[in-house]
């Protein structure tokens, strides 16, 4: 594996790779039927894990067992690959480590992550979309299954026409659930720190000393804990996240009640 030297000597400059190793066979995805007029010259990515017992949303365990920590995972990357998939957008993108499942739809091309940290992988996933593509794209993870089409728009329809050059969705834990660029840079993204209460604050910061307009979107919760899985459900009625957590029912910390 590179180094942090090597990776980033690769990430800039004009010269990028045309191909990878986490580059996986057209097959896996595309796009048969012909777009619409209204599609956005923009890709999406969604950056995520294969949903396998005991390698996903661990933080939830317990109250959760692996397994049941599995299926919430792929419940929630089912809904978000729903809301890109209905997201009108020239390409749409899945960065997976891991295997594709049943879960997958049609109309993604996927491609495998490689790097270290997070940030590395996100880095090396922004270089292999934008050695396919230039057009400018939106990165999110599969910890938000509330996400809607009508926000995928509006963090992308500022960088294709160019009222912004970047688009930014802060998480309640701190983090970030949406990064949009009009010019495919992940310098901009390698070295930040991840998982930590100022990652958000820390991208944020890295984008804005690039000299990029940042136009800001809502805050959204990460599942990430019982309580955050049942609260975001109850926001989402009808999606397979909700339904995934009825289920396998309540597991949220109650306040204890003392009677009088």
């Amino acid at each position: 594996m590179s180094g942090p030297r090597d990776i980033r000597r690769e990430y800039t400059g004009k010269h990028r790779r045309d191909s990878g190793p986490g580059v996986l066979p057209p097959a896996w995805g595309g796009r048969a039927e012909p777009m619409p007029d209204n599609t956005l010259a923009a890709q999406i990515m969604v950056i995520a894990k294969e949903p396998v017992p005991g390698r996903v949303k661990t933080r939830l365990t317990p109250p959760y067992t692996p397994a049941e920590a599995a299926e919430l995972a792929e419940a929630a990357l089912t809904d978000t690959l729903a809301a890109v998939g209905s997201a009108v957008v020239a390409r749409r993108v899945l960065a997976l480590a891991g295997t594709p499942g049943r879960w997958l739809p049609p109309g993604f091309d996927v491609i495998g992550q490689r790097g270290g940290g997070l940030d590395e992988r996100i880095a090396w996933a922004l270089a292999d979309a934008r050695a396919a593509s230039p057009a400018p794209l939106v990165l999110i993870g599969m910890d938000t299954p509330q996400v809607t089409p009508a926000l995928l728009a509006r963090a992308t329809e500022p960088l294709v026409s160019g009222a912004a050059d970047a688009t930014f969705g802060p998480a309640e834990d701190g983090g970030f659930w949406l990064l949009g660029l009009r010019e495919i840079d992940p310098a901009l993204v390698l070295g930040v720190p991840m998982s930590r209460l100022d990652t958000g604050a820390r991208q944020l910061a890295r984008l804005r000393e690039a000299g990029l307009r940042v136009r800001m979107l809502p805050e959204l919760a990460d599942v990430d804990t019982a309580d955050e899985a049942e609260r975001i459900a109850a926001a989402t009625p009808g999606s397979v996240f909700a339904a995934c957590v009825k289920v396998l029912g309540p597991r949220a910390a109650r306040p204890l009640v003392v009677a009088g």
